[in-house]
């Protein structure tokens, strides 16, 4: 039978994943000049992906891992409230009872420090890589905006907490500094704020999305980047250790190499190719609204709801919840209700303003919050990039950079050894 996928069958790389990190692979690997395939199963940008309606934060916040001491008692199925930020749904799941193990053994002062240290370093090399390439494009530059971020604590003893690690966070390379007073005003002169105090970090930024990736993946194209929506890969042909043939829902493909970003799917897409990866979908809400007049103009995090606010120009975004529920995208009212809930907490006047959008995602979070890049399994020719969690948007340039260092055999800017995929396996 004909081949009839509709594209150069034998590329020098197909990336499986058309989300953030994986465009950012193809981005860097056509830099050094190689014939890139983008797969992705549905439309880019599309409700399956994380970009939809999620915050798009990158910059230097949100560099600590979510596996920390004060995570351990928690890392229970059903150890906390179906309403809380944090919630393990119970139930019987081998691949879940795994990574609740190695999650429980991450949650360590020890862990917790050279995790964010490893994240740190990635998101300010993310954050140079993506000043560069908006550089070059007005269409993206216009698309990203640095005001800071603001970080509000409800509680006494929550912004004590915070506040003792400022020095330490500050030592790691962020540029943490509580407020003064009238300071909360000057950033936000139309919200009223019911909180014990606030941290600001001049470096908070975020990108417009699903906005930047749409017009990301149309300067991909401009460069020569293959980019095939609504294809599924199907099966592996491996032979000697090697890819040798990839079949999609549109045809097959012949690659050099393949590298697997596709988000909360590369688990099972590195099952068809007898690769176990240890990752767990997170779901996270969002509500997306007609910003109201005492909206904030700049981001806001509420610290202890973990729930986070977005100025989208003339809308407002509102994301957060952790969800461990296994693959299910549906969107909870109880959750949406939950966000609204918690922004009346921490901003009293909050005006009621028209719905747009209502959206879940899931979000792929490896035990110890560090993405898993590098070579996986046996096969010669395959990389992953994925488990990136919930600040994909600030590690993938960085992702995407060590990618193309790690085939073009270069030297690694970022070092690529905490982030090996096999660092789970018992025998590693």
């Amino acid at each position: 039978m004909e081949n009839e996928f509709p594209g150069r069958v034998d590329p020098d790389v197909v990336i499986i994943g058309g989300g953030i990190v994986g465009l950012f692979c193809a981005q860097q690997l056509r830099r050094r000049g190689a014939a890139v395939t983008v797969l992705e199963r549905g439309r880019l940008g599309g409700p399956q992906s994380c970009s939809s309606g999620n915050t798009g934060f990158v910059g230097t916040h949100g560099a600590a891992p979510l596996a920390e001491p004060g995570m351990l008692g928690l890392a229970v199925p059903g150890a906390t409230d179906p309403d809380s930020p944090w919630y393990i749904e119970p139930r019987q799941d081998a691949d879940l009872t795994r990574w609740l193990a190695h999650f429980r053994r991450a949650c360590s002062a020890d862990a917790a420090v050279d995790g964010f240290r490893a994240l740190i370093g990635m998101k300010k090399r993310s954050l140079a890589i993506l000043l560069e390439l908006c550089g070059a494009s007005e269409e993206l530059a216009a698309l990203l905006e640095s005001p800071g971020i603001v970080l509000a604590f409800k509680t006494a003893q929550g912004f004590a907490e915070a506040s003792r690690a400022v020095a330490r966070t500050v030592a790691g390379g962020v540029p943490l500094r509580a407020l003064g007073p009238g300071e909360l005003d000057e950033l936000a002169p139309k919200t009223t704020f019911d909180i014990h105090g606030a941290l600001y970090n001049p470096e908070g930024a975020y990108l417009h999305v699903p906005e930047f990736v749409l017009a990301f993946a149309r300067v991909l194209r401009e460069s020569g980047v293959e980019i095939h929506e609504h294809t599924e890969v199907t099966d592996f042909g491996v032979q000697d250790r090697n890819i040798v043939r990839l079949g999609t829902t549109r045809g097959e493909l012949r690659p050099a190499t393949v590298v697997i970003a596709a988000g909360a799917w590369s688990t099972e897409c590195a099952r068809i190719a007898g690769v176990d990866l240890l990752l767990q979908p997170i779901k996270g809400h969002s509500l997306t609204v007609a910003a109201p007049p005492s909206a904030p103009g700049l981001p806001v995090l509420l610290s202890e709801a973990r729930v986070a606010m977005v100025p989208l120009g003339d809308r407002l975004r509102i994301g957060g919840q952790l969800e461990l529920s296994g693959m299910s995208d549906t969107v909870s009212e109880r959750r949406i209700r939950a966000l609204l809930t918690a922004v009346r907490e921490y901003l009293p006047a909050f005006e009621e303003s028209p719905t747009l959008q209502t959206w879940s995602g899931l979000r792929p979070c490896t035990p110890d919050s560090l993405p898993l890049v590098g070579p996986a399994g046996e096969l010669r020719n395959l990389l992953v990039a994925a488990g990136h969690g919930h600040i994909g948007m600030g590690l993938a340039p960085a992702t995407g950079e060590l990618v193309s260092q790690l085939l073009a055999g270069e030297y690694p800017i970022t070092d690529p050894i905490p982030l090996r995929p096999n660092r789970f396996d018992a025998s590693h």
